[in-house]
Order: structure tokens, then C-alpha cells, then sequence
């Protein structure tokens, strides 16, 4: 099984690598590595060595852009299009024009896919949950988002989040047409707030664990925002099981949330944190001057239920592993 991800010395794209060369299938990766991907080198990867895997793993290191240029030469059982600028809610928010290089990035994709579809087995590509209605994330008007909420065919969509959102569903669009006027049989995944030990220290996850380890007890802890927004945390591990598993079932160009269908804000997050430190009496806080993004983001999981994935990973088990990821490297 021939497996090419772009994107794939990204944090999710290393977890798919790690999952396939376990299984023995052959992996090759298209990644440029550009600054705001969170891309690394393969041989800086901290969890796992895939050139331990000698002629099953292949590294390109070339913008995606310019590998669209060329034909297949052999057939590909499976391509996964993880390639995008995204860079955290900072990036997203204040250079929004950056991110909007994920429109040329997309098109092209879908373009090349059209040209090379006899050499294609199935796509997986990623949207996002940014992708969805603002309007359905207020602090006084949200709730678990469902996919019906995004529905090119009934003119249902609603206003994105910004520039991100935009290209996410710019992104959803065109898998829609590839699969209805090429036949490329595809799945579209919106991950909400996956999370893992090693991931870029721009999201939040990472970010708020390395710096509680080494927090002092007699000072606030502050996060961004008010702290009181609220995400749906999906560990990496589940993320890449769930996909493979609703893959195997829906290929019509579809789109899916991945979520753990549960609210959990950064004041929490901390909270339990720290508990699991064993840090007691700290104060959590927020810090208005940094972006917080939309109050409450959260995904419905009737259709992933449907589909037979059930998250497994437990946002306490995720946070010890962290932990102990950090305080090993």
C-alpha cells in the first residue's frame, strides 16, 4: 500500500506517518517545511525515526505547489492533503493574508488530483471546524455544531472563521466537486481542537502545559483571552483513528467533524493541569491584550457515532502524557 501525504512533517502529518510505517505500508512526504506550518524536518521528529524504516519511507522536501506540477508516474493507494499555513490563533488572526495562501494551495491540490485521478485510489482531506457559522459560536447563542450547519446545497452557510474559515471551506467545496464531476472518491475531515505532546508550542495545549510545569506556585497562571472560551479537545491518537475508520465508509466527498463533543474552557484546561502536577491554590487568569477567538466551539458526534468512531483518549490521559513528554525533552 503506497501512501503520499503533503504536509506530512506537520504535527498531524507525523502521526499518520508513524501509524502507516507501523503497519508496513510505504509513506512518502511532500512538505517545503515553511515557517507558520509547524512542519519539521524527519530527523528532528522527537516521538519516532521513520528512516528506521529503511525503503518504506520517502522524503521530498519541496513546496506542494511545485510537485503539482508533474504527473503520477505510479499509483498512490491513498493521498492525504495535510498542506496549509496555519500557525496557531495568533497567526490567524493577525496575518490573515498568509493564511489565505491555503486558497492557492487547495486549488491547486484539487487541480492536479482531476489530471492524476487514474493514479488516485481516495483522498483524505482536512477542513476545519473554523470553518463553520461564527454566528453558532457566541457566548450567548452556541451549541455542538453539527455538519448539516455547512450545506453548499441548500445556500447554508454563514459567515467563517476569517480568512482560515474561508479557505477551509473553499477547500470543502472543490473535494465536493471532485468527487460529483471526476469520480475522485474523497473524505473531508473538521478536526476541532486536536491536541498531543508534540505538537507547535503555537496552540494552545502545548503551550499551557510546558509552562505550568514550571510555573511557581506563588504567582497567577495566565491565559489568553478571558479564559472562559471554550474548545472541543480531540487527542492526535483519536484524530488519526477516527479518520481511518469513517474513510473506510464514507468516500462521496462529505464532510465530518472529528470532536470529542465536549466544552472544556482554558481556565479548566489549567485547572486540570495543574491538579494532575499535584500544584494546589493557583489562580488561573486571562490576559485581554491576546486573541481568544470565538467563545465556544464544540462538535456534534451523531454522525461519528453512526460511522462506529468513539473517541478513546481522555483529555486527563492526554495531559499526562504531555507532561511526561516535556519533562523528557
Amino acid at each position: 500500500m503506497n501512501i503520499l501525504i503533503f504536509g506530512g512533517a506537520g504535527f498531524v502529518g507525523r502521526h499518520y506517518t508513524q501509524y502507516f510505517l507501523n503497519k508496513g505500508k510505504f509513506v512518502e512526504i511532500i512538505d517545503n517545511i515553511a515557517p507558520l506550518s509547524g512542519g519539521i524536518h524527519p530527523k528532528k521528529w522527537k516521538l519516532f525515526n521513520p528512516y528506521k524504516f529503511n525503503k518504506k519511507f520517502k522524503f521530498i522536501k519541496q513546496d506542494c505547489r511545485k510537485f503539482f506540477k508533474q504527473k503520477l508516474t505510479k499509483k498512490y493507494n491513498l493521498i492525504i492533503n495535510l498542506a496549509a499555513i496555519v500557525g496557531g490563533r495568533e497567526v490567524i488572526e493577525n496575518n490573515p493574508l498568509a493564511i489565505a495562501e491555503d486558497l492557492e494551495i487547495d486549488t491547486a491540490f484539487w487541480r492536479w488530483s482531476v489530471k492524476n485521478k487514474n493514479k488516485i485510489g481516495h483522498v483524505i482531506t482536512y477542513s476545519s471546524s473554523a470553518a463553520y457559522p461564527v454566528s453558532l459560536q457566541r457566548r450567548k447563542n452556541y451549541r455542538l455544531l453539527k455538519e448539516s450547519d455547512i450545506d453548499f446545497s441548500k445556500n447554508n452557510l454563514g459567515k467563517p472563521d476569517l480568512s482560515y474559515g474561508w479557505a477551509k471551506l473553499n477547500n470543502e467545496y472543490l473535494a465536493s466537486i471532485a468527487f460529483e464531476k471526476h469520480g475522485i472518491k474523497n473524505t473531508i475531515f473538521r478536526p476541532f481542537s486536536g491536541y498531543g505532546s508534540d505538537q507547535d508550542l503555537n496552540y494552545p495545549f502545548p503551550s499551557i502545559i510546558k509552562r505550568a510545569i514550571s510555573h511557581r506556585s506563588n504567582k497567577n497562571f495566565i491565559v489568553w483571552g478571558s479564559g472562559h472560551q471554550m474548545r472541543d479537545f480531540i487527542h492526535i491518537k483519536d484524530v488519526i483513528r477516527g479518520s481511518l475508520l469513517i474513510t473506510k465508509k464514507v468516500k462521496n466527498g462529505k464532510a465530518i467533524n472529528l470532536s470529542s463533543g465536549k466544552f472544556l474552557s482554558f481556565i479548566s484546561l489549567s485547572k486540570k493541569i495543574f491538579k494532575i502536577l499535584g500544584k494546589k491554590n493557583l489562580k488561573v487568569i486571562g490576559n485581554s491584550t491576546k486573541p481568544e477567538g470565538v467563545f465556544a466551539r464544540g462538535g456534534s458526534r451523531l454522525l461519528q457515532k453512526k460511522y462506529g468512531f468513539v473517541p478513546k483518549v481522555s483529555i486527563d490521559q492526554g495531559i499526562k502524557w504531555a507532561i511526561e513528554y516535556f519533562k523528557n525533552y
